[in-house]
């Protein structure tokens, strides 16, 4: 199996080496992971991803891809932005079933140990751009599938989701119409789109001071949000923006 070495140890000197199983030597990449290593919260950083090949003789090369750059997410994963109760309250809102499909963009760390802790589902797919937070999710499980890149560039393997929770999508680096109209394509009739923050619009605007690179848009507002979902055949369900919390839930209604 080709996989994707990415040494930790240029992070923090103590840190063993991550070996990550992959399909293509090309980003964006899907992942697979085979480590079993401990992982730690990862901040910025620059790090640099290797290709091991079996040869025609049975030997393993290794072959450098390129340097890449980590952005530092460690913010989602703070105590501060993370609780229980809120991850709980977004969750109910997607209104998973045994058997749905359930797609995941740029979540925390922790909203998804709630997620798989709470709501067992068909699949649950986390797409995010940042390697490191993919391998941490994929390290404690193997069930879980992880796709690294831009959600709009997501394989059409996956799908028709029947919930989708964008997590965090000031983060995106696509247009909110962008993401609808993929998502139209990618959602069954009935699927419940939910975006949230769970620290609503206020924190959102501090947060977005100190992580510039991370954060590149705001929350839409109710009315532009409804007039831009109604152009992707989804329709608002709810909406709340109190000072403490945002959330929006859109209904797919393309039958």
């Amino acid at each position: 199996m080709n996989c994707v070495s990415v040494p930790l140890s240029l992070l923090v000197p103590s840190r063993s080496r991550l070996t990550l199983p992959f399909r293509k030597l090309q980003p964006p990449v899907s992942l697979t992971f085979s480590s079993r290593s401990s992982l730690y919260p990862l901040s910025n950083h620059k790090s640099s991803i290797s290709v091991a090949t079996p040869s025609d003789e049975g030997a393993v090369s290794t072959i450098r891809i390129e340097d890449f750059y980590e952005k530092d997410w460690s913010f989602l994963d703070s105590d501060e932005f993370n609780s229980k109760e809120q991850a709980n309250r977004i969750i109910s809102y997607g209104e998973i079933q045994s058997s749905s499909k359930v797609l995941v963009s740029v979540g925390s760390e922790q909203f998804v140990d709630q997620l798989v802790e709470s709501s067992p589902c068909d699949l649950l797919l986390v797409v995010h751009e940042s390697l490191l937070t993919l391998a941490c999710v994929k390290e404690k499980y193997d069930d879980v599938k992880c796709w690294h890149g831009e959600l709009v560039n997501m394989p059409e393997k996956w799908g028709a989701f029947d919930v989708v929770f964008l997590y965090f999508l000031p983060a995106l680096s696509c247009k909110l119409e962008q993401i609808l109209e993929m998502l139209a394509k990618r959602c069954s009739p009935g699927a419940r789109l939910v975006i949230s923050h769970p620290q609503g619009k206020e924190v959102l605007e501090q947060q977005r001071k100190e992580f510039p690179d991370v954060i590149v848009s705001g929350l839409p507002d109710e009315t532009t949000l409804q007039k831009t979902a109604a152009d992707y055949s989804f329709e608002m369900a709810e909406f709340v923006n109190e000072p403490g919390f945002y959330l929006a839930v859109l209904k797919y209604g393309k039958e």
